[in-house]
């Protein structure tokens, strides 16, 4: 029986490239499904190898690939799968580390200068019906890049890339790592903050780039989020939950924190009740306006990064069915 790899979701969309990648001898069953659990038994049944995008994989999911060997995660983050479960099984999963690196690095740059150099702020009053004066403006938004400490929460393959871009525009640039060893941040130039407290204490910026574990998960609360010096700037590319939205909604409001950047939400897509942070910038409320931008989880997006996601998906597909040689494998006890 041929190896079989299963696209379940509608978002991919497997043709050449992938074939050319995993060969004649991979059959490939693409679906339009909206969940794990609209696909049929026999698809289920067929699938040695899976590739995932957006959908969760749970342990009753699981139960219904009898032959399932390797789950690829197309993209870096792994939280909405269930690797003990995946473990018990021996199924291998794995996810592309190294796809839209550059692009997410690139997003977190342009929402801290976006709004640390007041473009968004103008941009809105400037389409004021009747325009704001053509003037510029004090906010606590604009400051000199060069008097401004930029924090990173996670340094990882995304986070040492912001670090790098941060340090090009004369950022003095300290991070929190507790996963790194010692001496990472000498090949960088950069600092290292003891605690996650420490670092919000100096930080006019902070940018998250952590992945979302039990660790992560609220680690940015009130009480964090309060330590920031007044008229900081919060940017979250990494994953939603991280930030606590009902916090950051009132440290914006009483001036506390002066903007905030958010390419992910803890619920994707926003559902009702939608938090207040959010119903407040949809109804582009005065006080919020050009402190805040938001945007839908599209950092990772280029037609470059697209391409690489779907060639070092099959890549890593074809190692994990094909080869003794594994990549990009994610362990159950990995943060």
């Amino acid at each position: 029986m041929p190896v079989t790899v299963l696209y379940p979701e509608a978002r991919q969309q497997p043709d050449e490239l992938e074939r050319g990648i995993l060969g004649p001898d991979v059959r490939l069953i693409k679906r339009d499904a909206g969940a794990l659990s609209e696909l049929s038994e026999a698809d289920c049944a067929e699938a040695d190898g899976l590739m995932i995008m957006g959908f969760a994989v749970t342990g009753a999911d699981l139960a219904r690939f009898p032959r399932l060997r390797a789950i690829v995660r197309m993209g870096v983050g792994y939280d909405k799968l269930d690797r003990p479960a995946a473990a018990a099984r021996n199924i291998l999963v794995c996810n592309v580390p190294d796809y839209g690196t550059t692009e997410v690095a690139d997003h977190a740059m342009a929402l801290v200068l976006a709004l640390r150099r007041g473009i968004i702020l103008h941009h809105e009053y400037q389409r004021h019906d009747p325009p704001a004066p053509w003037r510029s403006f004090h906010h606590d938004l604009i400051q000199r890049l060069g008097t401004q400490t930029f924090g990173i929460i996670g340094l990882g393959r995304i986070g040492t890339a912001v670090a790098l871009r941060a340090k090009a525009f004369n950022f003095r640039v300290v991070f929190y790592d507790p996963k790194h060893p010692n001496g990472h941040e000498l090949g960088l130039g950069i600092e290292r903050a003891a605690t996650l407290e420490d670092l919000l204490r100096q930080a006019d910026i902070v940018s998250i780039h952590a992945p979302l574990t039990v660790e992560t998960k609220g680690m940015l609360g009130r009480d964090q989020l309060a330590l920031l010096p007044k008229g900081a700037v919060v940017v979250n590319d990494a994953r939603g939950p991280i930030v606590d939205l009902d916090a950051l909604y009132d440290l914006l409001k009483s001036g506390q924190i002066a903007g905030a950047g958010l390419d992910v939400l803890p619920q994707e897509p926003p559902v009702e009740p939608i938090p207040e942070l959010l119903r407040a910038y949809r109804a582009r409320e005065v006080w919020l306006e050009g402190r805040l931008v938001i945007t839908p989880h599209s950092a990772w997006l280029t037609p470059h990064s697209e391409r690489d996601t779907r060639r070092k998906s099959a890549e890593t597909m074809r190692a994990a069915l094909l080869t003794n040689n594994p990549q990009n494998v994610i362990t159950p006890d990995m943060y």
